[in-house]
C-alpha cells in the first residue's frame, strides 16, 4: 500500500478549508467533518479503474484513458509552481517538495466508492479544493481542462503559502487570472490575455462580460469587490472577478500595486481595506478605466495601448489647434478643454494603417465602410468630452460622439477632449500612422 503525497510544508499553519470565496463555496463543514482522508491504495484503485500520474509537485489520480494531453497534467503543474512562487514572492527552493493530491474525475460515483472524493461533493462548479486535495471534473476541452487544474491549484498554493485567498473577488480572480494560460510547444506561460477565443476553447469568460454589458448589467467595480460568497453559484461571477484581476494586474499604472495586496490574503476584510488605501489617490480614475475595459472588452485587449491620461486639458486658445491622434492607441487626451454649452468644429485629415491581415487597410478619418465595429465604420474618427470634475456617475469615454472628416460637437459638461479612431483595442498593435484634428469654437449667432 503505498503512502499518501506528502503533506505540504508552509510557513504557517493552513486552514483546513479555504473560505467560501473560493470554488467551494458550497461546501459546508459536514464535508469536513468526515475527517481525515485513508490513505490512498494504488493498487486497489488501479483494479477499479483509477490510475496514478505522478509529476514533482501533484500526485493525480484519474479514470480518463490514456492520452497525450492527459499524461501531460502533472508537467503542467509542475511548470506552473515556480511561476506562483515569482508572484506570491515564494521561495521555490525552500518548498521544493510541496505536494498536492489531485483527481481527475469523469466518473464520479467510481472516485466516491474508491474514497477518493466525498459523497456531498457538488456538481455545481467543475472544480473544487479543500482538505489539501483538489478536484477537477473533466471537460471537452483540453485547454478548459487545464485552466480549471490551474484554478484549483492557484487555490491550493495560495491557501498552503498565503495561510488565505482573500475575499471572493480577490480569491476567484486570482485563481481566474492564473488559470488563464498559454501553453506552447510544452512550455506553460500563466496569467495572459487571451488573444482570442480559439486560443480559450470553453473558457467563455470574454463573451459573458460582452453578453453582460450589452444586457444592461454591466457591475461597477465596488459591487464586484463586495461580491459575498453566494454570488459565485453563478458563473458570470466569476468573469466579473477575472476582469477586475484582469485590469489590475495587466495594466501599467496598477499592476505593481495590486501585486502587493497578496500580503493580506490571510487577513479576514483586510484587502478590500488595503486595496482602497494604495488606489485612494486615484479611485475615480481606476472607476473610469474599469467603465471603458468592461464596455469595450475584447481577447487581446491592450492595456497599455488603452491606458489613459487623465491630465485636466488647457483653456482651447484661438485660433484653434491641431492635434495629432495615433492610429495603434485608445483614448487621447488632446490636451485642450472644451466648454459646456459652446460650439466647436473639428476638422480631421490624413491617412493611417488599420490591420495587416489579410491585407494593410488604408484608412482616412471618414473610415472604411466594408467593415464595422460597434455598428460605425472602421477606422471612422470618434470624440468624448470627460468632465474635468470627475464625478459623473459615468465616464464620458463611454458615450463616444462620431466626427469622421468633420463636425460640430457641443459639449454638455465642461471637460477634456479626447480623441482616438474606431477600433478594437483588442487589435490596435496592428495599426499605425495617425491623423490632424483641428479644433476651433465655432463663432456665437
Amino acid at each position: 500500500m503505498n503512502k499518501e503525497a506528502p503533506r505540504l510544508r508552509v510557513r504557517r499553519p493552513a486552514p483546513c478549508l479555504l473560505p467560501a470565496a473560493c470554488c467551494l463555496l458550497l461546501l459546508a463543514c459536514p464535508l469536513v467533518a468526515r475527517g481525515a482522508q485513508p490513505a490512498i491504495d494504488d493498487a486497489r484503485l488501479a483494479a477499479d479503474g483509477i490510475r496514478k500520474l505522478s509529476g514533482k509537485h501533484l500526485t493525480l489520480y484519474t479514470d480518463l484513458p490514456r492520452s497525450e494531453q492527459i499524461e501531460i497534467l502533472p508537467a503542467v503543474f509542475d511548470q506552473a509552481f515556480p511561476q506562483w512562487c515569482q508572484y506570491f514572492r515564494v521561495s521555490a527552493q525552500e518548498h521544493a517538495d510541496w505536494r498536492v493530491v489531485g483527481c481527475l474525475v469523469r466518473d464520479k460515483p467510481r472516485f466516491i466508492r474508491c474514497g477518493l472524493m466525498p459523497d456531498n461533493l457538488p456538481l455545481v462548479h467543475q472544480g473544487y479544493f479543500a482538505m489539501g486535495q483538489l478536484w477537477v471534473f473533466d471537460q471537452s476541452s483540453d485547454y478548459y481542462r487545464r485552466h480549471l487544474l490551474l484554478h484549483e491549484g492557484t487555490h491550493a498554493f495560495m491557501t498552503a503559502f498565503l495561510d488565505g485567498t482573500g475575499p471572493p473577488w480577490y480569491a476567484e480572480g486570482t485563481a481566474e487570472l492564473m488559470g488563464t494560460h498559454r501553453w506552447s510547444d510544452g512550455r506553460l506561460t500563466l496569467g495572459i490575455m487571451p488573444a482570442s477565443r480559439e486560443e480559450v476553447p470553453q473558457l467563455g469568460r470574454v463573451r459573458l462580460v460582452q453578453d453582460a454589458v450589452a444586457a444592461h448589467r454591466a457591475k461597477h467595480l465596488q459591487a464586484v469587490l463586495d461580491f459575498p460568497p453566494q454570488a459565485l453559484s453563478e458563473t458570470e461571477a466569476y468573469a466579473w472577478c477575472w476582469a477586475a484581476a484582469a485590469l489590475l494586474d495587466m495594466h501599467p499604472r496598477y499592476r505593481d500595486r495590486f501585486r502587493t495586496l497578496y500580503h493580506f490574503a490571510a487577513k479576514d476584510g483586510r484587502l478590500n481595506e488595503e486595496l482602497h488605501r494604495l488606489f485612494a489617490g486615484d479611485w475615480q480614475q481606476l472607476s473610469e478605466e474599469w467603465q471603458l475595459f468592461v464596455v469595450e472588452m475584447e481577447y487581446g485587449y491592450d492595456f497599455a495601448r488603452s491606458a489613459i491620461d487623465f491630465t485636466p486639458g488647457a483653456p482651447l486658445p484661438a485660433p484653434g489647434p491641431t492635434v495629432r491622434v495615433a492610429a495603434d492607441r485608445g483614448w487621447q487626451n488632446s490636451g485642450w478643454q472644451l466648454r459646456r454649452g459652446v460650439k466647436y468644429r473639428l476638422t480631421a485629415s490624413g491617412r493611417y494603417q488599420i490591420g495587416t491581415q489579410p491585407q494593410i487597410w488604408w484608412c482616412e478619418p471618414g473610415g472604411v465602410s466594408i467593415r464595422y465595429y460597434h455598428g460605425r465604420p472602421l477606422g471612422i474618427l470618434l470624440a468624448a468630452v470627460r468632465c474635468d470634475e470627475g464625478r459623473s456617475h459615468s465616464t464620458g469615454l463611454v458615450r463616444p460622439m462620431v466626427i469622421g472628416l468633420a463636425a460640430t460637437v457641443v459639449p454638455a459638461e465642461t471637460g477634456t477632449l479626447y480623441l482616438k479612431i474606431n477600433h478594437s483595442p483588442g487589435e490596435l498593435s496592428g495599426n499605425s500612422g495617425s491623423l490632424a484634428v483641428r479644433v476651433e469654437a465655432e463663432a456665437g449667432p
